[in-house]
C-alpha cells in the first residue's frame, strides 16, 4: 500500500508541474499570433489612396484651310425690255457664295426664278412678234452690287422664243463675282425667216448654265 501511495504522489506532483508549463506556452502563442497575425486573419486597411492613372492631354486638331473657307447665299435680279422700252424687274436669281481662305470667291448652285408676265407684258411682247424686234434682258455686271451703275445686255428676236410656252436658255460667264457676259436665246435653233407664232402658253420654261472665268470669252 505504501508503494501505491508514493506512486500516486508523484503522478499527482508531476501532473501539477506540468500545467503551468501549459498555460505559459499557450500565452506565448497568443502573443505571438497578435504581434505577427496569423494566416488568413484580416489585415488593416491602408490609409494611404491608391494612385490613379490621369487622361491623356491631346492637342486640339489644326484648323486645315477647307474649314476656313465659307459658303453664304446671295441673289440678284433680272430685268427685261420689250424693243426701246425702259428695263423692269422679269425674276430674281438665287445662287451659292463660296469664299474660299487665300480671298478667292466662285459663284455656285446657280437657280432662276421667273416672274410670269402680267396682261400689259403680254400685250408688249405680241408687239414684238408682229415686228420681229428685240426682246432683251439685263444683268448687274457684279452680282454683290446689284444698285451699281453698270449692267450686261443681252437680246434675242422675240420669234425665237415661243414654243408650247416661253423658251429661254442663259449662259452666265463669270470671273469671281463679275458677271463678264450673258449668252441668251433658245435652246432651239431659230434659222431665218422667223415665222410668227405665238405661244400655246404665256411661261417660261427656262434654262441656266454658269460657266467660270476659264471658259468665259475675253
Amino acid at each position: 500500500m505504501k508503494t501505491i501511495k508514493v506512486v500516486v504522489v508523484v503522478v499527482l506532483t508531476l501532473s501539477l508541474l506540468s500545467f503551468p508549463s501549459f498555460g505559459f506556452q499557450s500565452d506565448e502563442l497568443l502573443v505571438e499570433d497578435e504581434e505577427s497575425g496569423l494566416e488568413g486573419s484580416p489585415q488593416p486597411r491602408s490609409s494611404e489612396p491608391i494612385p490613379t492613372r490621369s487622361a491623356p492631354v491631346t492637342a486640339p486638331p489644326r484648323k486645315r484651310h477647307s474649314d476656313l473657307d465659307s459658303d453664304s447665299k446671295i441673289q440678284f435680279s433680272l430685268d427685261h425690255a420689250f424693243g426701246d422700252s425702259d428695263f423692269s424687274p422679269a425674276g430674281t436669281f438665287y445662287a451659292r457664295l463660296k469664299t474660299w481662305s487665300h480671298g478667292g470667291q466662285t459663284l455656285t448652285k446657280l437657280r432662276f426664278s421667273r416672274n410670269n408676265f402680267t396682261e400689259e407684258e403680254k400685250k408688249k411682247f405680241k408687239n414684238l412678234l408682229e415686228i420681229d424686234d428685240f426682246y432683251r434682258i439685263r444683268l448687274p455686271s457684279n452680282v454683290l452690287s446689284t444698285s451699281g451703275r453698270d449692267s450686261i445686255i443681252s437680246s434675242v428676236k422675240a420669234r425665237c422664243l415661243p414654243r408650247e410656252g416661253l423658251d429661254e436658255h442663259f449662259v452666265i460667264h463669270m470671273e469671281g463675282v463679275n458677271v463678264l457676259a450673258v449668252n441668251y436665246g433658245s435652246s432651239a435653233p431659230c434659222p431665218y425667216p422667223r415665222n410668227l407664232k405665238l405661244p400655246a402658253m404665256w411661261s417660261f420654261s427656262s434654262h441656266t448654265v454658269l460657266k467660270n472665268s476659264e471658259q468665259a470669252p475675253r
